[in-house]
């Protein structure tokens, strides 16, 4: 779920900022009531990017957090079998390490 949202964010992102450089070349070009519409419209823009990737960033936290919690429950209920995953992972890497 998070893989998806963060694409999605991520697509929403590259758009809204796109469209803010493009309003932003055009304003530079423009003059008077014209310039101040599309810079005022760029604003815009960029304000929706800001929240956008605030909103991201929110949802990322919470799976993080939910992922942690649900690692220390798996480690609390299964001690033996967590130490044995970490003495593997660590032997594996100690093992590519010492390949070098």
């Amino acid at each position: 779920m998070l893989t998806s949202h963060l694409k999605t964010g991520r697509t929403d992102m590259k758009t809204l900022v796109r469209d803010a450089q493009d309003l932003f070349r055009e304003a530079t070009s423009a003059t008077g009531v014209k310039a101040d519409e599309l810079r005022g419209r760029g604003m815009e823009l960029l304000e929706a990017a800001a929240t956008r990737a605030h909103d991201v960033q929110a949802a990322a936290v919470e799976t993080g957090k939910e992922i942690a919690t649900s690692a220390d429950e798996y480690v609390h209920d299964n001690p033996w079998r967590a130490v044995a995953v970490s003495a593997t992972v660590g032997l594996l890497v100690g093992l590519l390490i010492a390949r070098k």
